[in-house]
């Protein structure tokens, strides 16, 4: 164990207190003889019970250190046994409450935690110091329930227990199928272990226990070590903020509100739960100790944390103002975690407006690498679910994105909340009931979203072109791609469209750069079209975007230099079941004016469609340089002309 402090703990600095609190073995080569650890400064008696002593704690009461810690060394106890702390509560209630600090519990709805011993097995050596914050690498984030993307047999929550794939099998079927759809990074929702299926894990009940629907800690390492020897990068989903209210778990803890704010209207959040008291020294070290241990034991490369918005605003309410204790702890934890851990990814799920997010602490920031970017998702969807002659007025939802993008490292989200609860999913958001229109203009909205400057994030099953919502009870369509042609052909559309983006500097070298991107024409709202350049160091392309359902063919558009422009992507392709309006020749700009640009030149765009260009610039020769070059094929010609007279002679 490393050097522990009771002193940081309680001043909110502690980065491993689950190395002192908790159930550890003592032995190295012996599984029996456990020391337990509870925090508990207001009870006034604990008891440990469990399977080593029939649930009863009689003779296994608990001795109290530094006024505020119950610990106990059981030599019966053994690893792998199931256990409790047994607490007599300030104010004479006696509740069973499972261990805050426990490695792994059992599978709801029992309640124990069971004692564990972490052995960390990894042969990642090679990514672990290779990894990077991408801010100018590609990052590609496929969004997944480990739960219902692949289940054994197509099982359901009927099936009981064995409905599910373990993590180790999840990884097996996964890595293959990130590699060949071109992800760089797999983004779990969260894994600590929670009672309600339909919380989909995002109202915790045991920081620290990898939740055993799917398997041991063993098996989890197991998925983020294949991974990483595929080299896909694995952040995780996680809840700081907020926690459930069951009786077991953290809730009155020891009688007081140790964990949580007392009763108040700031006691419980909009989801039933209890927030989390993050000004108290105590809460911050065991929640930055927790997103420690998660990166530390199992390599986890980055943490997205949710619902940051209720952080930083009381109750997420803007008009209550600024929770500057929630403010501070952000900063702290984000700081210290960057300071222990190599090129981490810590992420913000936050819908305010708040600045400097992603701001580095030093510089008055929150000290995040990312934030997802929720105005361009909810603009952009709603542009889309848009009648086209309505189009118009509404241009703006598209453009406007780009006024506020570099006031923040931006990831662009279409994530599990925007395919559930009756939002419908992404295909089926688009305008009109028509089916061909509604893929045509899917392939459109992602053609936009990867090439717009930032990083990107899918969930699982958009790239199928699902018509069902997410439903975590039930593995995804994967019939869809087997049974019907549009399906199949929007799938190989998804592939191809991100292996254009992650090989291809140009769409992510700059995304956080203002000389990454330049509109060529942001404003043409009455035919509902937009073009931009990406740009990197070695290239440029161009990007036109037709909103609306007309053709348009010998369409002109500026450039800004002359330029060779070839087609290398075109969402209404016949191969993804668009109907070929492509550009199958390389295009040379003319020296007219078009749209405040000297030169222009003349396109085909498809209806609902996209079309990428590479551009080439060529560079017109100096005026001296011609000159010259006139001057010597005019002497050239004298010479060949003397000779040809001297041969006649």
């Amino acid at each position: 164990m490393s050097d522990f402090s009771m002193d940081e703990f309680y001043r909110g600095e502690s980065t491993n207190a689950y190395e002192y609190f908790g159930a550890h073995p003592v032995k190295e080569d012996d599984d029996a003889g456990i020391m337990f650890r509870v925090y508990a400064p207001a009870a006034w008696q604990m008891e440990v019970i469990g399977d080593f002593n029939g649930w009863n704690g009689w003779n296994h009461r608990m001795n109290k250190v530094n006024n505020t810690v119950f610990e106990l060394y059981v030599d019966e106890a053994r690893v792998g046994q199931l256990y409790k702390f047994r607490v007599y509560q300030q104010g004479g209630n006696v509740v069973d409450k499972a261990d805050p600090y426990a490695f792994y519990s059992q599978l709801r709805p029992d309640t124990a935690s069971v004692i564990t011993r972490i052995c960390k097995k990894f042969n990642d050596d090679e990514w672990m110091k290779n990894r990077s914050k991408c801010y100018d690498k590609p990052m590609n984030i496929y969004e997944m329930h480990m739960g219902s993307w692949i289940r054994p047999y197509g099982k359901t929550a009927a099936d009981g227990a064995e409905q599910w794939f373990k993590y180790d099998e999840v990884g097996e079927h996964l890595v293959n199928y990130l590699k060949d759809n071109n992800y760089t990074h797999v983004e779990v929702m969260p894994l600590a272990e929670y009672p309600f299926d339909g919380s989909w894990g995002y109202q915790v009940s045991q920081y620290y226990s990898a939740t055993s629907r799917y398997g041991t800690p063993q098996q989890l390492m197991r998925f983020v070590d294949l991974c990483h020897q595929n080299n896909i990068g694995v952040i995780i989903d996680f809840a700081f903020v907020h926690f459930v209210k069951d009786n077991y778990s953290l809730g009155n803890f020891d009688g007081t509100s140790l964990y949580e704010y007392p009763p108040s209207d700031v006691n419980q959040s909009q989801w039933g739960s209890y927030n989390f008291n993050l000004s108290k020294g105590d809460v911050r070290s065991y929640l930055t100790s927790c997103a420690a241990f998660w990166l530390d034991t199992y390599h986890f490369d980055g943490i997205r944390m949710d619902a940051i918005n209720n952080g930083i605003y009381w109750m997420g309410d803007k008009n209550r103002g600024v929770n500057d204790r929630s403010v501070d702890f952000f900063k702290r934890m984000n700081q210290k975690l960057n300071q222990q851990f190599h090129n981490i990814v810590l992420i913000a799920e936050d819908s305010s407006d708040y600045p400097g997010v992603t701001r580095p602490v030093e510089e008055g920031g929150l000290g995040f690498d990312y934030k997802w970017d929720m105005g361009w998702m909810n603009d952009t969807l709603k542009y889309f679910k848009l009648d086209p002659l309505w189009r118009k007025g509404s241009h703006n939802q598209i453009n406007w994105s780009m006024a506020y993008f570099y006031f923040e490292r931006f990831i662009l989200p279409l994530s599990h909340d925007e395919v559930v609860h009756g939002k419908a999913t992404i295909v089926q958001k688009m305008f009109g009931g028509d089916y061909y229109n509604k893929f045509a203009q899917a392939r459109l909205l992602y053609a936009y979203m990867m090439t717009h400057p930032g990083k990107k994030l899918n969930f699982m099953g958009n790239e199928l072109g699902m018509f069902r919502e997410w439903d975590e009870t039930r593995e995804m369509d994967w019939f869809l791609i087997k049974e019907y042609d549009m399906h199949k052909q929007f799938h190989d559309y998804f592939r191809d469209l991100n292996w254009l983006v992650i090989s291809n500097p140009a769409f992510y070298e700059r995304d956080y750069e203002s000389n990454g991107f330049l509109w060529i024409d942001a404003d043409n709202a009455n035919e509902n079209m937009f073009a931009y350049y990406r740009i990197s160091d070695t290239q440029k392309y161009a990007v036109f975007l037709n909103m609306s359902p007309v053709r348009r063919d010998n369409y002109r558009v500026g450039t800004n230099y002359p330029c060779t422009m070839t087609e290398v992507f075109n969402s209404d392709s016949e191969c993804y079941g668009g109907s070929g309006a492509i550009n199958p020749v390389p295009i040379k700009s003319e020296p007219i004016c078009h749209n405040q640009w000297y030169h222009s030149a003349l396109i085909t765009l498809p209806p609902f469609g996209a079309a990428i260009f590479e551009v080439k610039e060529e560079i017109p020769e100096p005026e001296e340089e011609k000159a010259d070059e006139a001057e010597e094929k005019t002497a050239e010609k004298k010479t060949k002309a003397a000779k040809a007279k001297s041969t006649k002679k």
